[in-house]
């Protein structure tokens, strides 16, 4: 092909373009295409109207995932802790109960205790007969042993609940590192204020049993200096008197 060949055919290729582009420019704005009335302002705007119809339901579904995870999260904070010890510590303390209701001869009450002090403590019978004196001598003294056989027992009731103290510990340690959401952790919290508490008892119980076992051996040791005087002073006063230089 010679270069006045190819110059022709480019030049066509030109005209033909320039052609076309006359012919967009020149298309009205409504164009009808087999009938069909085409409009490209309103087929851009219904686009964008899709465009932005498509935005917002992506929007509401964003928004239901969100709604969905929350209310997963608040499902997780209601689900209650599958641990608890709160019938084993309650039994624990009921068996603490138990030994301190148990307690010999004089017990845990105020009237009983106002009684037994007014009859052998505070006002012992120094005008009774030796035997009597000796009896009431014996029962102070029984009190006090059986006061400390008592608290013998709830030292021994308290160190048995040590080993059950330490497994739920462990437990609710466990459980409250394993929550899933905010109710378990707050029930193992509360779980754990139990377990102290029941310590507490313990340890009360301890004290009371041990504070009452050496009152009352302290009580004891009191009535005895005043009947141990008495009785002195009887022996003294029995005795034959000593005169001296004895007749030959």
């Amino acid at each position: 092909m010679t270069s006045r060949k190819i110059f022709r055919s480019m030049a066509m290729g030109i005209a033909l373009a320039l052609a076309s582009t006359s012919a967009l420019v020149s298309t009205p704005a409504h164009a009808q295409f087999g009938g069909i009335v085409y409009d490209p302002s309103n087929y851009a705007q219904n686009v964008l109207t899709a465009a932005r119809t498509l935005e917002q339901i992506n929007n509401q579904i964003r928004m239901l995932q969100n709604q969905a995870t929350s209310l997963i999260n608040e499902a997780k904070n209601l689900q209650s802790l599958p641990l608890t010890i709160v019938q084993p510590l309650q039994d624990q303390i009921r068996q603490t109960q138990q030994l301190l209701n148990e307690a010999q001869r004089i017990a845990y009450d105020v009237r009983t205790i106002e009684g037994a002090f007014e009859q052998h403590y505070k006002n012992v019978p120094l005008g009774a007969s030796q035997r009597a004196m000796v009896d009431g001598a014996e029962a102070r003294w029984q009190n006090s042993v059986a006061a400390f056989e008592d608290a013998l027992k709830v030292q021994a009731g308290t160190v048995a609940n040590i080993e059950g103290s330490r497994e739920a510990l462990g437990s609710l340690a466990s459980a409250s590192q394993s929550a899933t959401g905010a109710l378990q952790a707050a029930q193992a919290g509360n779980q754990l204020l139990a377990l102290q508490a029941r310590q507490l008892a313990d340890l009360t119980a301890t004290i009371a049993a041990t504070g009452r076992a050496q009152a009352l051996d302290a009580a004891e040791r009191a009535a005895a200096k005043a009947q141990a005087r008495e009785q002195l002073r009887r022996f003294l006063a029995i005795r034959p008197r000593y005169l001296p230089g004895g007749s030959d």
